[in-house]
């Protein structure tokens, strides 16, 4: 099914086939038994990484793809399309940790970690804890000054890819009396001495991507592994969640388009009162009223994203296009079950898995709450 084509040139309309046969060729078979199994399928991951989508903005000299932002949410709302739960594997490996390496990295850590996350290793990005979530620069991961290292001590929570992920960009607090001013991010290994995951989280949605508790006991991090500058990282963190929300909108475009695309065949098929359910005027205005969402959505998602690559201010319209996004895909979602009637209440048809997918995007990378805080603000000032 086409969609939105002349927003694309023909090199980025090339890309969202090559996403779209990845996905449904590769992930739409083993989808169900991911989710069944709350666990990302290890064979998938080599075939992300040969397929370039683990470092779409990664310059090629690094190894990656060298593609831009846009790209970069093309692939999550294909990905998304089949199954979020891999979406949002690449979403935070691509808009979140490759992109806080890619402008915060000094030269050496460039070269060392970059070729790493183009072509082998997860990244995970470690901000929340159990008292900043919203509240984000409330942290308490204490780092301590050790001369030619740091010493992490604490805890964070709900960390994406956590079971996957070989590097973690971990933001704690080396003068917790200065607040968000002591706040410095770190590159951390998996195999650094001191450092663990822990417990998994057992989610409603989004079930095969980990979700994982990290645990910080003397963890020792080479002075290199600064990311940015000491005291700044509050600036990695604001600057790469402001990006890190149109990937999420991206994420919840394509839940809504794979299950609005559910709706369309089903609705078609489904036969009551001797005809299909498509020819009744109630099933074609909500089937009508689900592609208009879809397509505002998409005209959002987009637009942010190609701000973000012309380097024009995006942050408002990020905000906008996360909220709109994750109202449509929760919207668009249920309908879908209403449509597909008790067949849409089990598991033998995907569509209760988009609506169990949708929930999340309401809440991380910034609640609706706070999107809304930010459009108000920048509208107010």
């Amino acid at each position: 099914m086409s969609h939105s084509l002349t927003l694309l040139s023909d090199e980025e309309r090339e890309m969202q086939e090559a996403f779209r046969s990845f996905s449904e060729s590769e992930i739409l078979p083993i989808r169900l038994q991911m989710d069944q199994d709350a666990k990302l399928n290890s064979d998938l991951l080599p075939k992300l990484f040969e397929m370039g989508i683990m470092g779409i903005e990664c310059p090629e000299e690094y190894g990656g793809t060298g593609a831009n932002f846009f790209t970069a949410c093309l692939a999550v709302e294909e990905l998304a399309r089949v199954d979020a739960s891999v979406s949002v594997l690449v979403d935070v490996q691509n808009t979140l940790v490759m992109n806080a390496m890619i402008k915060w990295a000094n030269d050496d850590l460039k070269k060392k970690y970059l070729p790493k996350l183009a072509q082998e290793w997860v990244g995970a990005y470690a901000l929340s804890e159990s008292s900043s979530g919203s509240d984000a620069f409330a942290l308490k991961l204490k780092a301590t000054d050790k001369g030619d290292h740091y010493v992490l001590n604490g805890n964070k929570l709900w960390i994406t890819n956590a079971n996957e992920a070989e590097l973690f960009i971990c933001f704690a607090n080396i003068n917790p009396e200065d607040g968000y001013k002591g706040i410095t991010a770190f590159i951390v290994e998996k195999s650094f001495e001191g450092f663990s995951v822990g417990k998994k989280e057992d989610k409603l949605g989004i079930r095969a991507s980990s979700t994982c508790e990290l645990r910080f006991d003397q963890c020792v991090v080479p002075k290199e592994n600064v990311l940015g500058t000491v005291g700044k990282g509050y600036k990695v963190a604001i600057e790469t969640l402001n990006e890190g929300r149109i990937g999420i909108g991206a994420q919840m475009l394509g839940i809504a388009q794979g299950a609005y695309e559910a709706a369309l065949t089903y609705t078609q098929e489904r036969e009551q009162f001797g005809k299909p359910i498509s020819k009744f005027q109630g099933v074609q205005f909500q089937l009508a009223e689900m592609r208009t969402q879809l397509e505002a959505s998409r005209l959002m998602v987009y637009n942010a994203a190609r701000l973000k690559d012309l380097d024009k201010p995006f942050i408002k319209e990020a905000a906008m296009a996360k909220l709109y996004s994750s109202r449509v895909a929760e919207k668009i979602a249920s309908m879908t079950v209403d449509l597909f009637g008790g067949n849409g209440f089990t598991k033998e048809y995907p569509v209760e898995k988009f609506f169990r997918d949708a929930k999340i995007g309401q809440i991380y990378e910034g609640t609706s709450n706070m999107q809304l805080q930010t459009i108000a603000k920048m509208e107010l000032t």
